[in-house]
């Protein structure tokens, strides 16, 4: 059971981070196209799609394999603790994707294609902590 856990808990979170990558990458080309109504709607409607049917079944998915895997480890190790902090820090990162999206249905100017760019970097950097912390278990 514990390995079949494992995979779903991989299929889930790669799910949801291909989803943390392209939704910032919609934001930039939504922002670029503030000016043409018919690109921003079809921007919303891909972007509303993209964070309901398959990022947030994604990240519950992979709350509840991760939960479920804890079971069968433990909660010991400093390097659990840090992954989970960061697995915090990432869901609270795709809730604000949610946000910026409602936002920019009221005003799709209201941020810069540059700072899509930015936050878009966010899950890559805790992608590789997470990962670094996961195969290495540092402390």
């Amino acid at each position: 059971m514990y390995e079949w856990l494992k995979v779903l808990h991989i299929i889930s979170f790669v799910s949801w981070f291909a989803g943390l990558f392209y939704l910032p990458r919609l934001f930039v080309y939504h922002s670029e196209n503030s000016s043409n109504e018919h690109t921003c709607k079809t921007l919303e409607v891909m972007e509303y799609k993209l964070l309901k049917y398959i990022m947030n079944p994604a990240m519950i998915a992979t709350w509840i394999f991760g939960v479920t895997l804890i079971h069968y480890v433990g909660f010991s190790g400093g390097w659990l603790h840090t992954k989970i902090l960061l697995v915090v820090i990432l869901s609270g990162y795709h809730m604000y994707l949610g946000v910026i999206r409602k936002k920019l249905i009221i005003d799709s100017s209201k941020y810069s294609s540059k700072y899509f760019r930015y936050i878009n970097e966010v899950p890559t950097v805790l992608l590789i902590l997470i990962v670094i912390l996961v195969i290495i278990k540092p402390f």
